[in-house]
């Protein structure tokens, strides 16, 4: 049974909270990686990014994400806006610009220990792409790892080129290390 998918506002802040942990996902990072410097992401991780995501939250005219329940209980998230709102992430040297096509961008997929392997990220990643349509993209782009064999989950914060692969997007191209641009036409 696919999971029920709702998009991230305040009102489902604490679901967020209760899926992170008091860590915040991946080491700290509350899905701010891509949206300040290194030098913010490193003086604010943890409970400084923890509430520069939560103001964000609050005053985002559109949801930053969905939020991906099984039984009630939060079990995924996927973050997914215009490319535009990733500064980090448009000077990136790790992850190739293909063109200045104007699109959107799946940046973050995290699915809680409990809920792996039950079909959580397959759903998040099929909701972002109708989410972006919805909301007038023409272009979705994300930056999935190719990876050989098992990875560990904190790595796999972007999402497998596998999962992507299957849900039809194509390679456009390769940043440096293991992050791939794939795109899909909406």
């Amino acid at each position: 049974m696919d999971p029920t998918i709702r998009p991230l506002t305040p009102a489902r802040w604490p679901d967020l909270e209760a899926l992170f942990g008091k860590q915040g996902a991946c080491a700290g990072c509350w899905c701010m990686y891509w949206r300040q410097s290194k030098a913010e992401q490193s003086r604010r991780r943890g409970e400084g990014n923890r509430r520069a995501f939560r103001r964000l939250v609050r005053a985002a005219r559109r949801p930053p994400g969905l939020l991906a329940y099984r039984d009630d209980e939060p079990a995924g998230w996927i973050a997914v806006e215009p490319k535009s709102a990733y500064p980090a992430l448009l000077r990136s040297r790790r992850i190739a610009q293909v063109d200045a096509q104007p699109c959107w961008a799946v940046t973050c997929l995290y699915v809680g220990r409990r809920h792996r392997g039950q079909g959580v990220a397959r759903a998040l990643v099929r909701a972002a792409v109708a989410f972006a349509e919805r909301h007038g993209a023409h272009l979705l782009e994300a930056y999935p790892l190719e990876t050989e064999g098992r990875v560990a989950a904190p790595e796999a914060w972007t999402g497998l080129v596998s999962l992507f692969d299957r849900a039809g997007f194509e390679e456009a191209a390769r940043g440096k290390g293991r992050f791939v641009v794939m795109r899909r036409t909406l």
